[in-house]
């Protein structure tokens, strides 16, 4: 697995670890991306996807295993694009779906792919994410970090432990299957 960070939180933020821990309860590989100190602003969402793919290349053909799982979260999911070239399965958690340069490249995919987001997160859009994929978990009134807003953190965990679960099955399902 090749965990892909959004832009704030680095690659072991939830969203992330608990895929990591759900590869590794499979017996996979993992890499844990981590941008630059001295990453760029973007001037736009072209810059943005290019800068991505040019940091995860080398990272790909390097990584051990051929077809490794793409889990990415927010600006991580413009990595679609190299998931897309190499035939790889992956997991977005809130991609960029108000994206056109995200949205072409989960368009084009071929290998399955998991998406994740919330209601209240403004890049999310849950009707593109079913046309798109049937492997999509939406978590009512969650942000763009899927956190429940306004509710007692433990609906913020429970909507985790949907990820979660969704996780496990679209591993053991269309990844790994057993």
């Amino acid at each position: 697995m090749v965990l892909i960070p959004g832009a704030r939180l680095g690659p072991h933020q939830p969203l992330l670890c608990y895929a990591w821990l759900a590869g590794r309860a499979r017996g996979a590989a993992a890499y844990h991306v981590e941008w630059p100190a001295d990453r760029p602003a973007f001037a736009g969402s072209a810059d943005a996807a290019q800068w991505v793919i040019g940091q995860l290349t080398a990272v790909l053909d390097d990584f051990p295993v051929r077809k490794p799982v793409l889990v990415g979260k927010s600006l991580g999911s413009y990595a679609a694009a190299l998931a897309v070239d190499r035939g790889l399965p992956g997991i977005w958690h809130t991609p960029l779906l108000s994206d056109p340069h995200c949205v072409a490249a989960l368009r084009r995919a071929s290998a399955p792919y998991l998406l994740t987001g919330g209601t209240a997160d403004a890049l999310w859009d849950g009707d593109l994410a079913r046309r798109l994929t049937p492997h999509v978990v939406e978590i009512p009134g969650a942000d763009h970090g899927l956190i429940v807003t306004g509710e007692p953190l433990a609906r913020s965990a429970a909507a985790l432990g949907r990820v979660v679960t969704a996780i496990e099955g679209f591993l053991d399902r269309w990844v790994w299957p057993g």
